[in-house]
């Protein structure tokens, strides 16, 4: 057993270290961080994943603002296991805490390498599991897999998708041993990680597992009894395993089921010529799938057919098996199978990783029965030339391609046919694999260098930790007062989850599971949003501020990354405000719904009228009435405005959700900024000065884009009427507020009736209970936590449940009882069998004795 096992750690080893050589490689020809000045940071992991890896770090080290149940740093109190689930779930996660907090952006990197190099490994060691043959090759292969243009131009920047990639040849592995009757609990724990760290590419990594385990039956050919046997445990340690990770799988899924809803997508398969042109080497593309896998392992997998050394149904299994995947991929109703039913709003080719595991084990059978002949090679160099010709119709084609794919194909033939007229262990041999894993590594480290520099011209991005992030994280640690009150990172963000990033308590909350309730909620009352409302942003006013106790406000420059501007100079300020307690009473609550207009619905929730809601007139550039209050086009291109009249020294905002430029109030300086990009962007309501002594208001608009100034955008509010309201709301409020995990307590005074009203969202899981009463379900006061109050109680205690958390652990526990009554009772029954004679009984001596 050691020997088979030793070829396998070498090929795994090997595997690894080549991958993580040319992985960094090209990062470093790229001068990409951490081995240059560009940031690695676009789309998501900037936004998304790099904040979320700091809270985990919060977390760990017994720094963050609630636990596993509850993130009250983001979204005003957010469901925060479903997105442990789909982004944190992965045990390489863990390992941000072994880094300094203010070298996050580090960390995510090394848990990148870390993942690709085992999934490397563990597609080396599957390898040699389905057929022997040399372990360089094993692990030159393990390599092409993990270095396939999926990671290197989608899972670079999506690291918890990565964790498909290491799931697929273990699940794979999985397969093997149900075949072989062996290693269940081993089988089950590996279906129950790969499920946990991410259960999407789980799924994906699962249906390419099934397809492998089908044809290593055919090929196989068992009796009917023995395949059904066989499909029978690989179904059944599927389950337990999926079980096992129940606890989250259902948080998780149920968790979207409650999400703000995302752009639906209709499937549009790509043009054949960019299909085959995602084969090559340095072709980039965001909506096309990137099936290169380096060109040793394509010639190999197309020589396969023609290869006279590997038995026919081989050839034909895996040769069929990887065409089906590939048209799968370019056919409505199997890619929506493989997306689990949905198409994705990204990306829409994120089970191509499947394909390219399924090209790398194609290319081990090419090779494992030995090298493929001239006439092999021919055939596969020719089908090559065939590739490239349609390819090269395809703008994804560059001029940098063809020196990279011509080097590569050098390298590839050359290695080949030496490695067939070699002997093992020659220096001729010795040469071959040289060549092999140079244009392996080298083209690979190319292929990651143009893509990273191609994501960096077409995708938003984002500086890492620096000073920027280094002083708005000292300015909140001073004036956080959590759970007096919430601090507030502020509207001028640097990413889109920066409470989670830098600190603080605010509206600000980025995620595929952004609630519902929450971006409704938040728009109603004028807020601003990105991603189709899944991003939702600061709310810069003092209406807001009051119901929702933020207590202090940060006040950033812009982002000079963001905005590609010198740095601004100004520094970052912090200003305070007298704020209700987080739990208010509202002894008539207003049971009117939100209308259209955001000033309106501001005063419902603050129970106080504090508002003027002036008529509004749009002009155009010259100075005509525009009645659609249409502005950044016709006649209103430049210089529009908007009048209106407030009372003398209110504050005027700016309510224009569709307007995208600057507005600036005559005679008040500088101009606000709107970032409005209809159907993706909604920009928040502003503040822009105070109304002068006649009362007459004139708006100043510079839209850069087509958009629209509303009815009713102009909003006056009186801050006098606002002050008595915030203290009123504070004399009626609770006494004491403790915030513990997922647990909110208040002391309410004597007395109090009406309703109590938390101000976080009343998102599905939180249950109530006023004094020594039973909890209850929270009513939801538009859009807020709320609950009855019956004049006698004095003490309220909202807890939160996630969603699927009871139905999950139900399952999880019946799960793992299964899988110990599994394992335990042929132990039991092996250890009670009579154990044989470990001497020849005496008449088999003397029989053997005639």
């Amino acid at each position: 057993m050691k020997e088979i096992s030793r070829p396998r750690r070498a090929a795994a080893l090997l595997a690894a270290a080549v991958t993580l050589t040319a992985f960094c490689a090209g990062d470093v020809l790229a001068r990409s961080f951490p081995f240059g000045p560009r940031t690695r940071s676009v789309n998501d992991l900037g936004n998304q994943y790099v904040p979320f890896h700091a809270h985990l770090w919060d977390l760990l080290h017994g720094r963050a603002d609630g636990g596993l149940l509850v993130n009250w740093q983001s979204g005003y109190g957010s469901s925060f296991l479903p997105d442990l689930g789909t982004y944190l779930g992965s045990p390489f996660a863990l390992l941000v805490a072994l880094f300094p907090r203010d070298r996050i952006d580090l960390a995510v990197y090394v848990i990148t390498v870390l993942k690709t190099a085992s999934a490397a490994a563990a597609m080396a060691w599957l390898l040699l599991t389905l057929r022997p043959g040399r372990w360089w090759a094993a692990g030159l292969l393990g390599a092409s897999y993990a270095l396939c243009g999926w990671t290197l131009a989608d899972a670079d920047y999506n690291p918890m998708w990565l964790d498909g990639l290491i799931a697929l040849p273990l699940l794979c592995l999985v397969g093997e041993w149900s075949l072989a009757r062996r290693r269940r609990p081993a089988g089950v724990l590996i279906v129950a990680l790969a499920w946990t760290a991410n259960f999407y590419t789980a799924y994906m990594a699962t249906l390419g597992a099934a397809l492998v385990l089908l044809l290593r039956l055919l090929l196989a050919r068992p009796s009917r009894r023995e395949a059904l046997a066989a499909v029978g445990r690989a179904g059944l340690t599927t389950a337990l395993g999926t079980g096992l990770a129940a606890p989250l799988v259902t948080v998780v899924y149920l968790g979207t089921r409650h999400a703000y809803p995302g752009r639906v997508r209709q499937f549009t398969p790509v043009p054949g010529d960019d299909l085959l042109a995602r084969l090559l080497p340095t072709t980039y593309s965001f909506g096309t799938p990137a099936l290169y896998v380096g060109v040793t392992a394509l010639v190999l997998a197309l020589a396969l057919p023609f290869h006279r050394a590997v038995p026919g149904p081989v050839r034909a299994g895996w040769t069929a098996l990887v065409l089906a995947v590939a048209l799968s991929l370019q056919w409505a109703p199997t890619h929506l199978v493989w997306h689990a039913f949905a198409t994705p709003q990204g990306s829409s080719y994120r089970q191509a990783f499947v394909l390219c595991g399924l090209l790398v084990i194609a290319a081990w059978h090419a090779l494992a029965y030995g090298p493929p002949d001239r006439r092999a090679l021919g055939a596969a160099t020719a089908l090559l030339a065939l590739i490239t010709a349609v390819a090269s119709r395809s703008a994804l084609v560059r001029p940098h391609t063809w020196p990279v794919l011509l080097l590569a194909v050098a390298g590839t033939l050359g290695g080949l046919l030496l490695l067939g007229r070699a002997r093992p262990r020659t220096r001729l041999a010795g040469l071959a694999v040289v060549l092999l894993l140079g244009a392996q590594a080298g083209e690979s480290a190319a292929t990651s260098a143009v893509a990273t520099e191609l994501r960096l011209k077409h995708l938003d991005d984002y500086a890492p930790w620096g000073q920027r992030q280094r002083q708005q994280a000292e300015a909140i640690a001073g004036a956080d007062g959590w759970p007096r009150h919430r601090t507030d990172p502020g509207r001028e963000q640097t990413v889109a989850n920066d409470p989670m990033l830098v600190g603080g308590q605010g509206a600000q909350y980025y995620s595929s599971l952004t609630s519902d309730v929450l971006s409704r909620t938040l728009t109603a009352l004028g807020g601003g949003w990105t991603s189709r409302g899944r991003g939702v942003q600061s709310l810069d006013n003092a209406v807001t501020d009051v119901v929702f106790s933020v207590g202090a406000r940060l006040h950033n420059p812009p982002d000079p990354h963001r905005t590609h501007l010198p740095p601004d100079s100004a520094p970052v300020t912090v200003t305070r405000r007298d704020v209700p307690p987080l739990v208010t009473v509202r002894t008539t609550p207003d049971p009117a719904s939100f209308g259209p207009s955001p000033y309106r619905n501001q005063e419902l929730l603050l129970g106080s009228r504090v508002y003027t809601v002036p008529r509004t007139a749009v002009h155009d550039d010259s100075g005509k009435p525009v009645a659609d209050g249409r502005v950044g086009s016709g006649n209103a291109l430049t210089g529009p405005t908007v009048t209106a009249r407030c009372p003398a020294g209110t504050q005027v905002h700016l309510w224009a959700p569709y307007f995208s430029g600057t507005a600036r109030l005559a005679g008040a300086g500088t101009g606000v900024r709107f970032a409005a990009a209809y159907p993706g962007n909604r920009a928040a309501m502003e503040a822009l000065g105070r109304a002068p002594a006649s009362g007459r208001v004139r708006i100043e608009l510079t839209p850069n884009r087509p958009g629209r100034v509303p009815a009713g955008a102009v909003g006056c509010l009186d801050t006098a009427r606002l002050r008595t309201a915030a203290a009123r709301l504070t004399a009626t409020g609770a006494t004491g507020v403790t915030v513990s995990g997922a647990t909110v307590r208040a002391e309410l005074p004597a007395h109090s009736k009406g309703i109590a009203v938390l101000a976080a969202p009343r998102i599905a899981g939180w249950r109530c209970a006023t004094g020594d009463g039973p909890d209850r379900p929270a009513m939801s006061y538009h859009g807020l936590v709320a609950v009855s109050l019956d004049a006698t109680s004095t003490s309220l205690t909202c807890t939160f449940h996630p969603p699927g958390l009871r139905l999950g652990t139900t399952v999880g526990a019946a799960s793992l009882a299964t899988l110990v009554l599994l394992t335990a009772v042929p132990a039991v029954r092996r250890r009670r069998a009579p154990a044989p004679p470990t001497t020849t009984p005496p008449r088999e001596r003397v029989t053997t004795a005639r």
